[in-house]
């Protein structure tokens, strides 16, 4: 590494569904983090790691700042505030096609804070990224930017597309001149620090949220009860809960199509991230409530 290379924490932070994790994906090149047109899609603290000749990057990509409704809300809710107080640089995200909505105040209210409580940081900054540009007439931006600039918060405001790609070079270079300099902290080569039961358990996650609507989305959790290495394929058992009998139903479809169809998905993304053949077995279970069942939270990875 030569002198002057920079290295740190860079928490994206924002309510939910403003993109976040889709511009997380697009700086590591790869689907890191699942994205769906639903709030909350994340659940973890996901760790993204760019690495360049002059920069490291610790993305922290957090679950979206809600009013948490049951046991697994407020643990989304604790990941997003701890990043809050241990990133070098608070990267927000909105949304521009609906401006700065009273749900986005809050989140500038709590960086406020955040930033004034210093962690043991010499000094901390923040930076806007206004997203989805590409679907908002460029005139209609202009009093956005100048409304984000009055605040006095953010040291630049940006609008970009993490969809096209749109200034998110212009964004780098931000985030990159406000990093401290330091060491690498991972291996030039690593991409993540999720674990495979994790990544797993997303990559199952992720077409049942796309090929479903209204409340199963939200209701849908993912318990990977083994991984075995075989000679020749890896054999993974995965049971997916739901809270209702009619939601399993709905995953499980007519002849049991919906559940084929969201295994061989699953299968094909597990088995480019694991580089060898895949067998997925998949069970659905109701089990009610179990969004507040703390010790099945724990055993999920998405509690503690």
């Amino acid at each position: 590494m030569s002198a002057g290379y920079r290295s740190g924490f860079v928490g994206i932070v924002g309510r939910p569904n403003v993109g976040k994790s889709t511009l997380l994906n697009h700086y590591l090149g790869e689907t890191i983090a699942i994205v769906s047109p639903h709030p909350q899609t994340t659940r973890h603290r996901i760790v993204g790691i760019l690495t360049r000749d002059d920069a490291q990057m610790v993305f922290l990509d957090t679950p979206g700042l809600h009013e948490p409704q049951h046991a697994l809300g407020r643990a989304m809710v604790e990941a997003a505030k701890a990043v809050l107080d241990d990133a070098d640089v608070l990267l927000v995200v909105v949304d521009a096609k609906t401006g700065v909505t009273e749900a986005d105040r809050r989140v500038f209210d709590k960086v406020r804070r955040a930033l004034q409580f210093k962690s043991g940081k010499s000094s901390r900054s923040a930076l806007l990224a206004i997203n989805k540009v590409d679907a908002v007439k460029k005139p209609l931006l202009l009093p956005l930017l100048e409304a984000c600039a009055s605040l006095n918060l953010f040291s630049a405001c940006i609008p970009v597309s993490a969809k096209t790609g749109d200034q998110m070079d212009v964004l780098l270079r931000e985030i990159i001149h406000r990093l401290p300099e330091g060491p690498r902290w991972y291996e030039p080569g690593q991409r993540t620090d999720q674990p495979i039961p994790q990544r797993v358990s997303e990559l199952i996650r992720d077409p049942i949220l796309q090929a479903t609507r209204q409340e199963v989305p939200h209701v849908v959790g993912i318990l990977i009860e083994q991984i075995e290495e075989q000679e020749r394929v890896t054999a993974i058992q995965a049971t997916i809960l739901v809270e209702r009998p009619g939601q399993k139903a709905i995953l499980i479809g007519r002849g049991g199509e919906m559940l084929k169809r969201v295994g061989q998905e699953a299968r094909r993304t597990i088995e480019r991230l694991l580089g060898r053949k895949v067998y997925l077995g998949l069970w659905v279970k109701v089990a009610p409530d179990w969004r507040n069942d703390e010790p099945l939270l724990r055993q999920m990875g998405l509690w503690g």
